[in-house]
């Protein structure tokens, strides 16, 4: 039974996700993956099916009833998208495959336009390989400079290192919403008011992000905003950017096809208006469909009672884990959301996953795709719980004690 809480109660999201109703090695299920990925309730697995069994056609310039219901479902995604981030409209939306193609795409087609030699790419020690690669990449091509921005000892980014790190060679900064191996929630607003103080452009990481908090990016000032549609209770290969609206008319496509065009001839070739030019080829139409139901569904709680709720859960296993003789619990003591990434003396991370999934509990082991981030800590992997809005605090509970019977075995 789970916990009553004040606003939201995990119970609601649970009975609309199946897959948490299995068992595991001959255990309920415990999801403690959610940074990974999260499970999907049955409203999106439903959009699904009735996508392919009611509506399956391609969309844009089709000449039959389907193609138009398909091109209506996936604008309306797209405007559902839209309000979700409080973009101005949603011709600042781009679909993408999720947050690592969309970062390629602003690397690949702004930063190859923007960026040259001398400019200054800041990254924070925290960020996920995701939007570290295609920035190396990226002042490789034209010869700028990726400059890491230093973590202090709790895992939160030096702000006084960042703000000295920024100059007029500063071009973009870019910066997690919220740490995959961390739960480090930055002071995003702040920094990116300073970078547009010195004309540098902002891209925020939000895959960790907008399934824990509301997020607006017109409040926040972003450049560019992107999310992947899997870490948000949707499909797989299916995420977002947003781009204010005069950069990404500006900007150039990435790759070309069909869908991203106006008219072709070995002449001369002309593109689509935005954002339709950075979609070449067939979409995740589908996927679209799976996108719009999670939204619609997680919009339905009151997202402040579910960031309380996600935030006294967090405080919770934080204690709880405390517990734990000699558990090392990465990143700050408040301010973040509930990625745990610990390390437990005399057990390596796959040991201490391995044990846990006997217990049906499910949890990641490695580098999680932050190796600065662990090399901070002198380390190259840790385990890692984290949570969602339907974990509770019985879950956690049994975390504690499968750690506790590690610990003394």
């Amino acid at each position: 039974m789970t916990t009553p809480d004040v606003g939201f109660s995990p119970e609601a999201a649970r009975r609309d996700i199946p897959i948490l109703h299995r068992t595991v090695n001959g255990h309920p299920l415990v999801w403690l993956d959610n940074g990974a990925t999260t499970q999907k309730p049955r409203q999106v697995i439903e959009a699904l099916t009735a996508f392919y069994a009611c509506a399956n056609s391609n969309i844009h310039r089709g000449a039959h009833t389907m193609a138009r219901e398909a091109t209506e479902m996936y604008e309306a995604g797209r405007a559902t998208v839209a309000r979700f981030l409080g973009a101005p409209s949603p011709e600042s939306i781009v679909f993408v495959r999720g947050t690592t193609e969309a970062i390629n795409l602003v690397a690949q087609s702004w930063g190859r336009a923007d960026l040259g030699p001398g400019d200054d790419i800041l990254v924070p020690v925290l960020e996920h390989h995701a939007n570290i690669v295609p920035w190396q990449r990226v002042a490789e091509q034209t010869r700028a400079r990726v400059v890491p921005v230093p973590l202090r000892p709790d895992g939160s980014i030096d702000q006084d290192a960042y703000a000295d790190l920024l100059s007029m060679r500063t071009r973009l900064v870019v910066i997690s919403h919220a740490s995959n191996v961390l739960g480090t929630v930055p002071p995003v607003r702040e920094m990116t008011a300073l970078a547009h103080r010195y004309q540098a452009r902002v891209l925020v990481d939000g895959a960790q992000a907008v399934a824990h908090f509301p997020v607006d990016v017109t409040d926040l000032d972003a450049d560019f905003y992107t999310f992947s549609g899997h870490k948000i209770y949707a499909p797989t290969g299916i995420g977002a950017l947003y781009a204010k609206p005069e950069i990404l008319e500006a900007m150039a496509p990435w790759q070309a096809g069909g869908n991203m065009i106006e008219s072709v001839s070995f002449d001369r070739t002309t593109y689509a208006p935005v954002p339709h030019r950075f979609e070449a080829g067939t979409g995740h139409i589908s996927g679209v469909a799976g996108l719009l139901a999670a939204l619609d569904w997680l919009t339905a709680f009151d997202r402040t009672a579910v960031a309380d709720y996600e935030t006294r859960l967090t405080a919770y296993a934080q204690q709880a884990l405390a517990q734990v003789p000699g558990l090392e619990l990465l990143g700050p003591a408040a301010g973040r959301i509930g990625v745990l990434t610990f390390t437990l003396p005399g057990h390596t991370p796959g040991e201490i996953a391995d044990r846990l999934d006997g217990d049906g509990i499910a949890v990641r082991a490695g580098h999680h795709c932050a190796q600065p981030a662990l090399a901070h800590y002198g380390l190259d992997s840790a385990a890692r719980a984290s949570l969602a809005l339907y974990n509770t605090r019985e879950e956690v509970d049994r975390l504690v004690a499968s750690l506790l019977e590690l610990q003394a075995a």
